[in-house]
């Protein structure tokens, strides 16, 4: 009887040992690695700020799983929080360039609205009927020209969010000077 004892202790502590096996330390520390490097990409941080926690929140709970001898469970937030840092950076990377593209177009499609409109108030300036502030719709010109400057500044400088907020200052600029021109045009056409 004392022998079955002992087999029945050495059997549960084997299992006990087998249970807890060792840690995770290569995924553990592979996703320590993949979160850091996701913390360190710009556009990751600037982009891709939720997938970014959800990598972090991983790591943490990768680490209180470990800390409480999980194993599994650690390995598991591991994985995640390397499929989550991985996705940041590629998320981060896909809409910096849409980023880019956006803030691309947005500025160069506003050279032929700036002239156009520059030409439109010089030839409203050399009418006499037109009931309008000159010398507000000039500095309105000139602040769209300086936002447009700007813009192409922010562009050569890869600061694409800037550069769209820019852009799109100059475009309303432009629009409110063009209709304040299209506006006293048609009255003076009813008289």
């Amino acid at each position: 009887m004392r022998f079955v004892t002992k087999l029945v202790v050495l059997c549960v502590v084997a299992a006990l040992v087998v249970s807890c096996g060792t840690p995770p330390t290569e995924e553990m520390n592979r996703a320590n690695e993949a979160v850091a490097r996701a913390e360190r990409d710009a556009d990751a941080v600037a982009y891709a700020g939720n997938t970014l926690i959800r990598a972090r929140d991983a790591l943490s709970r990768m680490q209180n799983e470990a800390d409480a001898r999980r194993y599994d469970a650690a390995k598991s937030f591991a994985e995640e929080a390397v499929n989550a840092a991985e996705r940041a950076i590629a998320d981060g990377r896909n809409a910096a360039a849409r980023t880019r593209d956006e803030a691309l177009t947005l500025v160069n499609g506003l050279r032929t609205p700036l002239e156009e409109t520059s030409s439109t108030l010089s030839a409203a300036q050399r009418r006499s009927d037109l009931a309008l502030d000159f010398e507000a719709l000039a500095g309105n010109m000139d602040s769209a020209r300086q936002n447009y400057d700007n813009a192409q500044q922010n562009i050569a400088q890869a600061n694409y969010n800037d550069a769209i907020a820019q852009g799109r200052t100059t475009r309303t600029l432009l629009s409110d000077i063009n209709h304040t021109i299209n506006t006293a045009t048609q009255a003076t056409r009813k008289k």
